[in-house]
Formats: structure tokens, C-alpha cells, sequence
């Protein structure tokens, strides 16, 4: 029987275990090349969400990091941003997404947090399938991310219940 992975505070010295993750799941995307100089924060995660007022959470399973889920709120408002949310490909179905979700929405509850948004490559549906499962909601705009990936994004929300 093998144990589910870990939750747990990502730290700054999980930065390259996080490239690796990210650079596979953009590795399943045709025309979605990972440069890490378009992700300074990897260089320490950990330091970079503290500092923007939240948290990233990383999931572990016999010591290689198999998901990422972040959320901040950098003007201290209540709203939180929602990023790094990605998972390696054997653990999608398993729970783990929500498992990672539920560790950060109870972040964000502690905080104060009232609404969460966040931006969702276009080509990442079962992305999307997994935030209007959770409640969001696609929002009437997109944007251009003019980064190696040369990107359009979707934006979604969720204003949480008190």
C-alpha cells in the first residue's frame, strides 16, 4: 500500500524540485516552453509568498514534490490570489488537488481572506474543470502574458461565504 503524499509549508530550498514540476507540466503543453527566467520567485518560494502576505504549499510523496498550490494577498485586502497550482500527472484523480485546495483555503479563512481569484492558462482545461468544480466562476476577460509561453490566460473568482 503506498502513502498518500504529504502537505506541508514549502520551503526555499524546495525551489528546483518546484522547477521540475512546473517545466513537466508545461512539458505536456505544445508551445508551452518553461524558462525559469520568467519565474524569478522560484528561487525562493517560500520567501516570495511570505512576502506577498501568503503561503505555497507543496505536496511530497517519497521525497520529490508531486504538487504546488500558493495563494497571497498582496495588497492585504481580503482578496487572495491563487497561483502554482500544479500537480504531476500520476497524482491527478487521486484527491490531491483537493487536498492541497482545502490546506490553502483554511490558510486564507485564517487570514481573513473573502475572495479568491486567480489567471489559468487557456490551454489548461482540466485546470479549469477543477476550479468551476470548486465553485469559481470564469470572469468576462482574458489577458496576454508575453513570456516564453506567449500565453493567454482566463481569469476566475470565488467570493467565499462568511
Amino acid at each position: 500500500m503506498t502513502k498518500e503524499p504529504l502537505i506541508r509549508t514549502a520551503i526555499d530550498a524546495d525551489g528546483d524540485s518546484i522547477v521540475r514540476l512546473i517545466a513537466s507540466v508545461f512539458g505536456e503543453y505544445e508551445g508551452c516552453p518553461f524558462v525559469f527566467d520568467d519565474f524569478p520567485e522560484l528561487s525562493a518560494p517560500a520567501t516570495h509568498y511570505e512576502k506577498r502576505g501568503g503561503r505555497l504549499f507543496v505536496a511530497e510523496h517519497d521525497g520529490v514534490i508531486v504538487g504546488s498550490f500558493a495563494v497571497s494577498s498582496p495588497d492585504s485586502d481580503g482578496v487572495f490570489e491563487i497561483n502554482k497550482v500544479y500537480l504531476d500527472r500520476a497524482q491527478r484523480g487521486s484527491g490531491l488537488a483537493q487536498r492541497l485546495y482545502a490546506e490553502a483555503l483554511a490558510e486564507v479563512v485564517r487570514r481573513g481572506g473573502r475572495t479568491l481569484k486567480l489567471w489559468s492558462d487557456t490551454r489548461f482545461l482540466s485546470g479549469h474543470r477543477f476550479y468551476e468544480k470548486l465553485g469559481f466562476a470564469r470572469q468576462p476577460v482574458v489577458r496576454f502574458v508575453p513570456d516564453a509561453t506567449d500565453c493567454w490566460e482566463f481569469a476566475y473568482r470565488l467570493e467565499l461565504v462568511p
